[in-house]
């Protein structure tokens, strides 16, 4: 049923916790595949993709988007993509409320022109943490635009259709949200738990990036020219 993508790049640690919250579904059937597309990592990374069974394709120096590209024009086994970054550990359970959405877009007529995404919760302690997550929910709901930190699943067929992810180096997640679209943007009530800290940058640097996706996300400025400011 589901196709799940994941673009590393020495993810080692993170992609351990992120694959092991993947054994339910695939041990019940709702996963099909993990395709690792890795940007050159020099850990261990594909050790540990290879000992969980995973597909492992090399990209070299690739960004991050045409990692994700990549890996679904080779994902075969999945009507449906979910694409995950090695640091979101989905909640237990997700996969029952993911096989509901995925169920009830096959019942609906615009069923297959539907994407969902999950709720943001980070690891972090703190009020910092906290007030990280109320933005993501309030981001989420009034403007359709996860990061991709929140996941995306979306059918093969609307993937291919809107083009899949463009060639970013940044900025790819709003990018294809943007091109979904607030009305065919479902969120579900699963949690994917970033193990990233909200705030690990400068002050500069993070009102810079902050400002770069309030651009795309609220002004609608295409991303390509806003990954510039993004820096």
């Amino acid at each position: 049923m589901i196709s799940v993508i994941i673009a590393t790049r020495n993810s080692e640690t993170e992609l351990v916790h992120a694959l092991s919250a993947l054994v339910p579904a695939a041990a019940e059937g709702v996963i099909r595949e993990v395709i690792v597309v890795d940007g050159g990592s020099s850990d261990n990374t594909e050790k540990v993709a290879d000992a969980a069974g995973c597909v492992w394709i090399g990209r070299g120096n690739a960004s991050r988007s045409e990692r994700l590209a990549y890996g679904a024009s080779m994902a075969s086994r999945g009507d449906w993509l979910l694409f995950l970054r090695p640091e979101t550990l989905l909640e237990s359970g997700w996969h029952h409320e993911a096989q509901a959405f995925i169920e009830r877009a096959a019942r609906a007529s615009n069923g297959p022109r539907t994407a969902a995404s999950f709720r943001l919760r980070y690891e972090a302690f703190g009020l910092s943490a906290r007030v990280s997550e109320s933005f993501a929910a309030l981001r989420s709901q009034l403007l359709g635009m996860p990061y991709g930190n929140q996941g995306l699943l979306i059918s093969r067929q609307f993937y291919q259709k809107l083009g899949g992810h463009r060639p970013l180096p940044e900025l790819e997640d709003l990018d294809i949200a943007k091109r979904i679209g607030r009305g065919r943007m479902v969120f579900l009530r699963a949690a994917a738990v970033s193990s990233g800290e909200p705030e690990r940058e400068g002050l500069f640097s993070r009102f810079r990036q902050a400002f770069a996706r309030f651009c795309v996300g609220t002004l609608r400025i295409p991303a390509s020219v806003a990954v510039k400011l993004h820096g």
